[in-house]
């Protein structure tokens, strides 16, 4: 019986396990990061049933048009700049001083042995300021607390710029050997962003078109609608996108079988890049991407509302009635008369 029952275990725990090479470890989200600028969907939400009836919503006619069109880019950086954080004590100003200077010139020496040159390294010297102890002095019927200076903390901050991402290992390592594994972050550069604005506007402009000759066919001539017009644009870097979750599992068989407390150990947090999604754009370009990138988008909105037919006036037709009296004298002529009636 115990047979059976270990082999239903082990067909499941196969099963689950067969199921989660192509799902991930990814289960759920943990509030820890900000990223406000995260989209809530992602693709897999597609798949959902409950998505899936929201998809195929009512449409509802309407006299207005309106054509909203969002375009997204997906940019590799230029250049990187990878900032460490570098401390170094000392007795004295000289001696900090002195222990600072060997650490960083031991990183550009090792930086150069992988091609990257002092030019491309920076200094941002942060705080130097000295250290101080309590020193207790004992008397007869008191202790006086004195703060002495004891020593110097020098902080710095070491700008590291390169081209090639898989030049930041080396890096890494470079820094790592001399005893500086404090990591900022790593900035991501676009030397020309002009130009990528410029290639979103032309791929705006003929999505544009291709809907008004859409339209036009459907026998809406535009030239006689009023054009109201709202547009935005706006850049993302990786740092915004970085989610993070929690993957283990903390039933533990042993302990049912034994009879044994459990000790519940501290839990890895693993974060993963997650840049925006595809579903709510029209037009995305260099949708395929292997590294982090920064994605720059694009939107613009048009409402086309019916021209008010202009109401033709009826001409004014003035009719003049000539008016003629008569006046008759005692005697028995008759005299016309015509009175100008006009004011």
């Amino acid at each position: 019986m115990k047979t059976h029952h270990l082999s239903f275990w082990l067909v499941l725990c196969c099963s689950i396990l067969l199921r989660a090479q192509h799902k991930g470890n990814y289960n759920q989200i943990t509030p820890d990061i900000s990223r406000q600028n995260i989209l809530n969907s992602s693709n897999a939400a597609l798949y959902n049933p409950t998505v899936q009836q929201q998809i195929h919503k009512t449409l509802h006619p309407s006299t207005s048009i309106t054509i909203d069109v969002k375009a997204l880019q997906n940019v590799s950086a230029t250049t990187y700049t990878a900032i460490f954080n570098v401390t170094q004590i000392g007795t004295t100003a000289e001696e900090t001083n002195a222990l600072m200077k060997k650490k960083i010139d031991s990183i550009k020496a090792r930086l150069k042995t992988i091609g990257i040159s002092n030019d491309n390294v920076a200094i941002d010297v942060i705080s130097f300021i000295p250290i101080y102890e309590v020193e207790i002095t004992k008397k007869l019927f008191s202790k006086t607390y004195t703060e002495v200076p004891k020593g110097f903390e020098l902080q710095q901050n070491i700008h590291i710029q390169f081209s090639k991402t898989n030049q930041f290992e080396n890096i890494l390592e470079a820094c790592a050997k001399s005893e500086v594994y404090n990591l900022v972050k790593v900035d991501y550069f676009i030397e020309d962003i002009q130009a990528v604005y410029k290639n979103l506007q032309d791929q705006l402009l003929e999505f544009i078109e291709d809907k008004k000759t859409y339209y036009k066919m459907l026998g809406f001539d535009l030239a006689k609608y009023n054009v109201a017009v709202a547009d935005d644009k706006y850049c993302y870097f990786p740092k915004d996108f970085y989610q993070s979750y929690q993957a283990f599992n903390s039933v533990s068989f042993e302990a049912f079988d034994k009879e044994r407390g459990v000790t519940s150990a501290k839990k890895q947090t693993s974060y993963y890049y997650q840049p925006l999604t595809y579903e709510n754009y029209d037009i995305v370009v260099n949708p395929s991407i292997l590294e982090p990138v920064v994605q720059i988008g694009m939107n613009i909105k048009l409402l086309f509302t019916p021209k008010p037919k202009e109401e033709k006036q009826e001409p004014i037709i003035e009719t003049e009635i000539e008016h003629k009296y008569y006046v008759i004298s005692p005697n028995g002529t008759i005299d016309v008369k015509e009175l100008n009636t006009k004011k």
